[in-house]
């Protein structure tokens, strides 16, 4: 592989050589085995040709990561990888008269929508994954989505296609000439009645090649190679075709009694019209409500529904066409819905589909491998009803949902691949899932491609001929097998590159993973490689990954870290290995993963969990002694804050120090008050009692936060009080993983706030990050502690109880215009709706924004951090700050209002101040 590197490196390539780190560009990594990859990032064209050109001459081979497949499933042996997630990215021209757009291969689906959606169209096509998604990875794998009814398949969309052949041959598509023509047409003419009477047969039949395009009757080069999976050609430039959007949508929701009532109902909800016919079943619903609690909006009762959108022109029209839909009696009970807040909340549930899927039923990790198989829409019912009895023959579950207008169905199972045999049941499955799709006239794929978990599947689907067909096109394109070998033709088997999870049990785990039985091999593989941390989330009031969205770069994604992870539990890495600390150095510990990940990844546990077993009775990095101890070293400075201010503002000495304690010297410390908050409290009578959780943080460098909190507390009729004695949640030594520290700092707390919790006395945050240690953290360092259980159920945000006190209303704050920066851990744990329903009804005038500030606690001022902390900074705060200059800014963290200061100069406030002014 050095050597392929080498020549690669020759020919003035960016080159990326994971050998480590490698599951990091394959999305289903955690099923397959992954041999070294040398990852080249092609800055134009030429380099596309050079690093084909060295395939040649290697005889390695070669694939594209957004360029006409992704690695999902597909990666090939000691091979190269295409990457053009940062370069070969861009929408090259839009012409909305001709309804045309040019782009690049790595183009996200989302910033194509957003470069032609002000021209007033859009690409139709709208997979689930469409903020991360590439054009040239929804062509390879002809995607489709949720709206294929109205908009049809991406082969559908697309005009003309640039690409070069294995041989470096660059053809367009548009224009086809030449031995290549030449050679298909033989082909064809060859197996003419195979081709004319096995392929097309109904509208997701994605399976195989789109042999029916290269027909002498209807020729179209372009249409032939979508869907082709990167085997034939390496897509360069896309000229894909725009639509017009319908104005005025409007969601119907059908309640069935199950799964096959509503597949056997899809082609009747057709017949009305719909846009989008989506299917999904009780049992997903479960796994989402067990992750995030009661559904926002309650379905219709039943065990199934379908989603059902008709869209059109006129509101009066369309909503009449729902009404007469939800009035038909095609299900149990129906639910119509206008409002577009209300319908984005629904649509999310089934775009996070494949994530929570990722969790089957049985709170086993349910595994890719059959994925996407569609049938004739007319008989969807009785697949599924089949394909449910062949689930439980196998002693497998699963949570089907799919784009049931179209008759294609999504489900991940949870084969047995850490138990002996685990493969062969894979195996054994698959094939039999294959037969099934073959007697209903069905396709092995709808949408995904068929890659190396069905191709060898495929004869279950076609004749003989049909395969020996599919050679004879693969041959005509690269006859040297150059490009994605093992996909479609010579197929790889099933199961010969599938890596088991295996039983992993770490020893002396200091974690507990509730949710994943103690398992910390189980909790990694929660990834399933969907990729929603590779996309920017924060339209939908989203965290998580901002270190990713900071550098682009995957070892940087929650995914890249997960693949990490799993080799760490597969005992391939340990834990100590610089490529494991490469990945989690820039991870933010921000927790919004855990809230935002579909699956459940909760990295900021497992990173501290990574330090904790590396440098466990080990010299550690010296910002652990320092940043990682800070609120001991706080109540040392409460004592002479003036002399601790004024060491640090020395000339020599102040820099010196920050070194000392591994601080980026372009930060500005924050001043230790002059009187710690514990100082100043004083108790008064009458109130009730409330129980202050005053944090180092707020005692030590903002008592003006814990001070107006007293105030507010006690304006509705509460009287706080401290706990017995000083307080820590451990939050600094959980995060920089000295985690029988924390334990033993936090056991102290549950002492001091246990009698007050057990007697129904409300404990109250400050700081979030803090708050929400002792409201869920508490739980992975204390499992079964029955007094830590009821601290934590006693736990409230002040904004919280603030709102369950009877006769309390919130200050009159019309006019006033408030930038908010949520805590990360505020907006993962706690959840950040309370507080903006509070502030809705002060009247106020208020931008929300999403993402991280980019400090993050010990984060943003460690050296080597600094310019990640900035970027992130970049991406929401900071411009918001600059286009409201005279908002007030809303930052509950004590961390967010320190990054304000610092990059900007500019004064932030907790809520407490803000009710209080």
């Amino acid at each position: 592989m050095n050597d392929v590197v080498g020549a690669l490196q020759k020919a003035g390539l960016e080159v990326r050589a994971d050998a480590g780190t490698l599951g990091m560009y394959a999305s289903d990594a955690s099923l397959y085995r992954i041999p070294p990859l040398a990852v080249v990032r092609p800055r134009h064209v030429d380099e596309v040709a050079a690093a084909l050109a060295v395939a040649r001459a290697t005889g390695v081979p070669l694939t594209s990561r957004g360029a006409g497949t992704s690695v999902a499933g597909n990666a090939v042996g000691r091979g190269i990888v295409l990457d053009f997630s940062r370069h070969l990215n861009r929408v090259l021209s839009v012409d909305p008269d001709a309804r045309t757009a040019v782009v690049e291969p790595g183009t996200v689906h989302a910033v194509l929508q957003k470069a032609v959606t002000r021209h007033g169209v859009r690409f139709g096509p709208d997979p689930s994954t469409h903020p991360r998604c590439t054009i040239g990875g929804m062509i390879g794998n002809n995607a489709c989505g949720s709206r294929s009814l109205a908009y049809g398949r991406t082969s559908d969309n697309v005009a003309g296609l640039e690409v070069l052949t294995a041989a470096g041959e660059h053809v367009d598509t548009t224009q086809p000439a030449g031995p290549l023509v030449t050679d298909l047409d033989a082909v064809i003419k060859r197996h003419l009645a195979t081709a004319r009477t096995e392929f097309d047969r109904f509208g997701r039949q994605v399976s195989g090649y789109a042999v029916q395009h290269l027909l002498p009757e209807r020729f179209d080069l372009t249409q032939a190679l979508v869907g082709s999976e990167g085997t034939l050609a390496v897509i360069t430039q896309a000229t894909v075709k725009l639509v017009v959007d319908a104005p005025v949508r409007v969601v119907v929701v059908l309640g069935f009694r199950d799964i096959v009532a509503a597949g056997e109902a899809a082609p009747a909800v057709v017949a009305h019209g719909p846009t989008s016919c989506e299917g999904l079943d009780s049992r997903l619903i479960d796994v989402l409500v067990a992750r995030r609690g009661p559904a926002a909006v309650p379905p219709p009762r039943g065990g199934a529904w379908l989603f059902v959108e008709l869209a059109g022109d006129d509101l009066g029209e369309v909503e009449s066409r729902a009404r007469r839909l939800a009035a038909d009696g095609i299900g149990e009970e129906a639910l119509v819905v206008t409002d577009p807040l209300v319908q984005a909340q629904l649509w999310r549930i089934r775009e996070d589909g494949a994530g929570l899927a990722g969790r089957a039923p049985s709170d086993r990790p349910a595994w890719p491998g059959w994925e996407d198989a569609a049938v004739p829409p007319q008989r969807l019912g009785a697949y599924l009803a089949r394909f449910d009895e062949l689930v439980a023959s196998y002693k497998l579950t699963s949570a089907p949902f799919g784009h049931f207008g179209d008759g294609c169905m999504h489900v991940r199972l949870d084969f047995p691949l850490g138990e002996p045999g685990g493969t062969k049941v894979l195996r054994d499955f698959l094939t039999d899932a294959a037969k099934l799709v073959g007697e209903f006239g069905g396709s092995l794929s709808g949408e995904h491609g068929d890659g190396r978990a069905r191709s060898e599947l495929l004869p279950h689907m076609y004749s003989a001929d049909a395969i020996a067909l599919f050679a004879a096109i693969k041959h005509a394109f690269d006859p040297g097998n150059l490009l994605n070998p093992g996909v479609l033709v010579d197929p790889d088997p099933v199961d010969a590159d599938v890596r088991p999870a295996g039983r992993f049990p770490l020893k002396s785990l200091a974690m507990a993973y509730p949710h994943d039985g103690g398992d910390l091999a189980q909790a990694v593989h929660r990834c399933t490689g969907v990729g929603k941390c590779r996309a920017d989330n924060s339209a939908a009031g989203g965290v998580m990954c901002p270190s990713y969205l900071a550098t682009r770069e995957e070892k940087d994604s929650t995914r890249g870290r997960a693949r990490v992870l799993q080799e760490v539990v597969r005992g391939e890495l340990t834990w100590s290995d610089p490529s494991v600390h490469d990945a989690l150095d820039l991870c933010l510990s921000c927790k919004g993963c855990a809230s935002d990940c579909p699956t459940g990844i909760d990295m900021a546990t497992y990173k501290s969990e990574v330090l904790h077993q590396t440098y466990k009775k080990k010299l550690r990095p010296r910002s652990h002694y320092t940043l990682g101890r800070l609120p001991f070293w706080a109540r040392l400075a409460g004592w002479t804050p003036r002399l601790a201010n004024l060491g640090m503002r020395l000339p020599g000495i102040g820099g010196l120090l920050l070194w000392l304690a591994g601080v980026d010297k372009r930060r500005t410390v924050p001043a230790f008050a002059r009187r710690p908050f514990r100082r100043t409290f004083r108790p008064e009578a009458g109130g009730k009692p409330v129980v202050l959780f005053a944090d180092s943080f707020s005692d030590a460098f903002s008592p003006e936060a814990a001070m107006a909190t007293v105030r507010v507390l006690r304006a509705a009729g509460y009287e706080p009080r401290l706990p017995s004695g000083a307080v820590c949640c451990g939050l600094t030594w959980i995060t920089t993983g000295q985690l029988d520290a924390a334990k033993k700092i936090l056991t102290r707390t549950v002492a001091a706030l246990a009698p007050d919790a057990r007697a129904g006395i409300p404990i109250v945050g400050i700081e979030p990050s803090c708050t929400a240690v002792l409201r869920s953290d508490i739980h992975e360092l204390l499992p079964g502690d029955e007094d830590a259980a009821a601290v934590a159920g006693s736990v409230h945000t002040l904004a919280e109880l603030l709102t369950q006190t009877p006769g309390w209303t919130p200050p009159d704050l019309s006019g006033v215009e408030i930038v908010a920066q949520p805590h990360c851990h505020h907006h993962a744990v706690l959840g950040w709706k309370t507080d903006a329903d509070l502030l809705k009804a002060t009247g106020a005038q208020v931008r929300r924004l999403a993402g991280c500030c980019g400090l993050a606690g010990n984060f943003g001022v460690e050296i080597g951090h600094y310019e990640v902390s900035v970027a992130v900074a970049e991406h929401q705060l900071l411009p918001a700050l600059d286009a409201a200059p005279d908002a007030v800014v809303l930052a509950d963290g004590f961390s967010c209002r320190t990054q304000v200061a610092d990059l900007r100069d500019r004064p932030a406030v907790h809520l407490a101040q803000l009710l209080d002014r």
